[in-house]
């Protein structure tokens, strides 16, 4: 029995603003390399994502006011972690229960402090389920919502219907991601899935910035300027 409508049904009334299914085999080496066997042995990936809202991105140009980073880490960060999290135990529990694998990858926690990344790129799930392109900012741009989203994927052997096919990339000559970074983190190439991370970002210049230079901890203008997301 296919669960797929149960399952968007569910995600969808509790809370969910994107709901979709990824084919992980299309990356299967990629997703081996980066968590391992076991993360890799699961044929599916369902991907959710909750929509960060606009008027918490729309301050963080002022984010050096303490009220503003600390309204985009409570509520623009942490809550909706706790949401998505919440959320994909809920699914992981129905299909148990129907007879079926399921493995939640927590929304926001890191696997490689060497390699500054968790145990699978939710960002790559979201891609692969249809959900948007991976742009010069290395985020999942969503053609309704741009970056504002944060993402959970739950690994899963349900027989699950692959809801669309990756989406090509839409950002074509823009630069705003890589030109209001304060740091210089991206190199503004284009994702190409063949070529390293680092190509495109550099996660440590990031991860400094965050932890030394800037005033809260938080940046975020990379999700702030990119035009999909401000329409």
């Amino acid at each position: 029995m296919d669960l797929t409508p149960k399952l968007r049904k569910v995600a969808l009334e509790k809370g969910a603003d994107f709901y979709g299914v990824a084919d992980l085999a299309l990356e299967r080496d990629f997703i081996r390399d980066q968590g391992g066997e076991e993360v890799a042995s699961y044929p599916l990936g369902i991907s959710l994502g909750i929509r960060i809202m606009d008027s918490i991105v729309d301050q963080l140009p002022h984010r050096q006011e303490r009220a503003v980073a600390v309204n985009y880490q409570h509520h623009g960060y942490e809550v909706i972690n706790r949401r998505l999290d919440l959320l994909a135990s809920r699914l992981s529990s129905l299909i148990q229960k129907e007879g079926y694998r399921a493995l939640p990858i927590p929304a926001s926690e890191r696997y490689d402090d060497e390699r500054i990344c968790a145990v699978l790129s939710h960002k790559l799930a979201a891609h692969l389920a249809g959900h948007g392109w991976i742009g010069k900012s290395c985020l999942l741009i969503t053609p309704k919502a741009g970056p504002r989203v944060r993402w959970i994927t739950i690994l899963t052997d349900a027989p699950l219907t692959v809801t669309e096919s990756p989406m090509n990339e839409h950002c074509g000559d823009c630069t705003e991601c890589v030109d209001i970074c304060p740091i210089s983190a991206f190199t503004g190439v284009p994702f190409k899935e063949d070529e390293p991370r680092e190509t495109r970002y550099d996660a440590s210049k990031c991860e400094k910035y965050l932890l030394e230079d800037s005033e809260w901890g938080i940046c975020g203008l990379c999700v702030y300027i990119c035009p999909h997301g401000r329409k």
